[in-house]
């Protein structure tokens, strides 16, 4: 099931032009406030740490490549608050978006251009990562469905 949900998502990303109908480049308004209140949201649980509340922000299954890993979780509650400590290390105090524009949208996806910035607690930077965010409206519902970054 998971090779083929990876073959899936690559075969989109990796579809050669003109294949599939392209999406507009401008968001609806309410398509675009609906996906910016999730990155918002997103942003704020992982920062308390609230995995529960974090993984609200996810549609499943949900998938992240990084590090030249496909890491694909089928359902809530697979990951825990030493998880994510352990990824962020002893350093790490919170993160916050540098960047998060619209590059492609329909009805139902939207494809996020982001930058994440990593931060100590006294406000120096411990790194920033360009990312490619897609958030989906399954079951009228907007979530992070796959996250694409260059974050170890």
């Amino acid at each position: 099931m998971k090779s083929l949900l990876v073959v899936m998502v690559l075969a989109v990303f990796l579809a050669a032009p003109g294949e599939a109908q392209a999406p507009t480049v401008s968001a609806n308004p309410a398509v675009e406030a609906a996906v910016m209140q999730v990155l918002k949201d997103w942003m704020d649980a992982f920062n308390r740490l609230d995995v529960v509340a974090w993984e609200r922000t996810f549609q499943f299954p949900h998938c992240r490549l990084a590090s030249g890993r496909m890491t694909v979780l089928e359902r809530p509650g697979q990951q825990t608050v030493a998880d994510l400590r352990n990824a962020l290390g002893p350093e790490w105090d919170h993160s916050a978006w540098g960047r998060l524009r619209i590059i492609h949208s329909s009805p139902d996806k939207v494809h996020v251009d982001t930058l994440f910035i990593r931060y100590r607690k006294d406000g120096r930077q411990l790194g920033s990562f360009e990312s490619l965010y897609v958030v989906t409206n399954e079951q009228g519902r907007w979530g992070v469905k796959l996250r694409s970054s260059m974050a170890p």
